[in-house]
């Protein structure tokens, strides 16, 4: 492994980049900051000192050559526990734009060069509860500070973002989140970060924030899916700070819904009926009919994980009414996935929790669209577990096998966690013909094999 002191020359001469022109960059680096450098002089000593190896650079100045040479601190040698970048770590609401912008883009690199303390952390409840409220009273967005260096940004550039986006979002969906995370990651690090550091005017500097707002809350989906927790709820953390400051306050309340989600899987289920509710209350000036039903929705997923019937089947009927009322022209486009089939599944999910087996397998009947293969795996193995606790074990078998067979191409885990519980409940039920059936056909099954590990773990 290379000395700190090479790294550092190396990523300055590999740049074509003289001690003068390092000093400059650092100087723009520190402004954006807020930070003013001493003489040039003074700099380009501790710069010399840093390639010869007689100093290391300290908390101030590694996260600014991080920054300038668009490098993570391990990639430069500042690896020491000292050194290594808490910001990679904080959960806690950014507290500007430039935060966000910066702690978004270490986590990016992180998250690409495998940053194992990142991608284990467990995520924090109390993150939850700041971020809700610091976005509830957060006072109008100022505008975004114009910048005087850095790639200028256009709307087409704000588009290109989208489309790639979009792509991944279909890819996430297709093939779950672990198929194309890496590659989404990489993209938004390589061509995304100098976007946000770059020049761009008012409007321009809204739609890439909302834009990006979005691509990293798909991030923090597709690390979700992956069973990377704490690093999702970092990425869904920066998307709700950057959609606050693009004045989205739309996809901000569906970021907030997607914690929500997270933490009703995560056992949860206080905290993730807060999240909804503080959701709907926080955009509803400007709630859309679909909107309010996902986020009833995700409050009634929460509901019937505590046991509470009355108020799941409230919030549950709350949601059918507002999409009832809906009118599609007047919908954000990445919320347009919500529909009765949507709603339908997200209603089985609550009959099944609250052991009411039969109205979960009418709503999970309901809830195949056939277009969405990973919402689909989830809705038949919903199915699948409500008739094993309707007492049909013989159905209960077919259909998972059926989620299994339409599964193959998923990397998700997520997905694997479904079929664990199923597999527990099964386990439950004896030993009969049909399980020892079921059992022996699914042997082989990837999904399957890997479910055995949580099950036994």
């Amino acid at each position: 492994m290379q000395p700190t002191s090479v790294r550092l020359r190396q990523a300055r001469t590999d740049r074509g980049w003289s001690q003068p022109r390092l000093v400059r960059e650092l100087r723009q680096a520190a402004a954006r900051r807020g930070h003013q450098l001493p003489a040039d002089s003074s700099v380009k000593r501790r710069i010399a000192s840093w390639e010869n190896g007689h100093s290391v650079p300290d908390d101030f100045y590694g996260p600014l050559l991080c920054e300038v040479y668009g490098v993570s601190a391990p990639e430069l040698g500042l690896t020491n526990e000292s050194q290594r970048d808490t910001r990679l770590m904080d959960v806690s609401y950014p507290a500007s734009t430039d935060d966000a912008i910066e702690t978004v883009g270490q986590l990016w690199r992180a998250d690409l060069n495998q940053h194992e303390p990142l991608l284990r952390a467990e995520p924090s409840e109390p993150a939850w509860n700041e971020a809700s409220l610091r976005w509830l009273v957060a006072p109008d967005p100022a505008v975004p500070r114009q910048r005087q260096d850095g790639t200028r940004v256009g709307l087409g550039d704000v588009a290109a973002v989208k489309t790639t986006a979009d792509m991944f979002a279909g890819l996430d969906d297709r093939f779950g989140g672990d198929h194309a995370r890496h590659a989404a990651i990489q993209y938004l690090s390589t061509e995304v970060t100098p976007l946000l550091r770059g020049q761009y005017t008012e409007q321009v500097g809204r739609a890439l924030f909302s834009t990006v707002a979005e691509a990293t809350l798909l991030a923090g989906w597709m690390s979700y899916d992956a069973c990377r927790h704490g690093l999702a709820q970092r990425y869904f953390l920066q998307a709700l700070r950057l959609a606050q400051d693009a004045n989205d306050r739309r996809l901000a309340g569906s970021i907030l819904s997607a914690m929500s989600h997270q933490a009703t899987f995560l056992g949860r289920y206080t905290q993730a009926a807060t999240l909804a509710r503080a959701a709907l209350m926080g955009i509803s000036p400007v709630a859309t009919p679909t909107l309010r039903a996902q986020f009833h929705a995700m409050e009634a997923r929460a509901l019937a994980r505590t046991g509470d019937v009355r108020a799941c089947e409230a919030a549950l009927l709350a949601a059918t009414k507002a999409l009832e009322s809906r009118n599609s022209d007047d919908e954000p486009e990445w919320i347009s996935y919500f529909d009765e089939v949507e709603l339908a599944a997200e209603a089985a999910h609550c009959f099944r929790d609250v052991n009411s087996a039969r109205q979960a397998v009418a709503h999970a009947e309901n809830a195949m669209s056939g277009s969405h293969v990973r919402s689909d795996f989830f809705a038949t193995m919903v199915l699948a577990d409500a008739h094993l606790r309707a007492g049909d074990v013989e159905e209960a078998c077919r259909v998972a096998l059926d989620a299994l067979d339409m599964g193959e191409q998923l990397k998700s885990a997520r997905c694997v966690s479904y079929l664990a519980e199923f597999r527990q409940n099964l386990a439950a039920v004896g030993d009969g013909t049909d399980v020892r059936t079921f059992t022996e056909q699914v042997k082989e099954h990837r999904l399957w094999i890997a479910s055995g590990g949580l099950v036994g773990a």
